[in-house]
């Protein structure tokens, strides 16, 4: 698939560097990581795309990750009105209020002890698979918790990126 035959990587590749940039925002909040992807246009496909946003987000260091995770809200907590946080957080949308209360409390608690919002890629999770995930993760050192933040953060940029490349001019 050439950039041709993708009307949204060529449209993104033909952006002027300060639209591009701010497109890229609302992808990953990272600087460094806009930056990354930025300075590799033209992407010859989405993969090449993709491959980027993979490299890029392995090569953020724990301060950039830290400004990534700023966009991102706590699990069961979408941005009111941000039409993103809202549909990569459509799992919790039926979940009961014991359910919201328990996320809750796990967001606090985790919050507390790695000074950051829990991040997983919610996109498709249902809300006891979120809260299970805490769950498990809370328990691990802030290194090995960096690197699952990491995964996570790549998998999110994927997705949003994919998102990027379908929707209408």
């Amino acid at each position: 698939m050439t950039s041709s035959s993708t009307p949204g990587l060529a449209r993104f590749d033909t952006l002027a560097d300060d639209e591009a940039a701010a497109v890229l925002r609302e992808v990953c909040a990272s600087a460094a990581w806009g930056r990354a992807i930025l300075s590799r246009r033209p992407y010859a496909t989405a993969e090449d795309l993709f491959s980027a946003s993979d490299t890029a987000t392995a090569a953020l260091t724990a301060p950039d990750l830290a400004e990534a995770m700023t966009a991102h809200p706590p699990i069961g907590r979408p941005t009111p009105g941000d039409p993103t946080s809202s549909r990569e957080q459509r799992g919790m949308a039926d979940a009961s209020e014991e359910l919201r209360a328990e996320l809750l409390e796990l967001n606090l608690a985790y919050q507390e002890r790695f000074g950051h919002v829990f991040l997983i890629c919610a996109t498709g999770a249902t809300g006891e698979q979120m809260r299970d995930a805490v769950r498990s993760r809370i328990g691990n050192s802030p290194e090995r918790e960096r690197e699952h933040v990491r995964t996570e953060l790549g998998r999110i940029n994927r997705i949003r990126l994919a998102r990027l490349l379908t929707e209408d001019a």
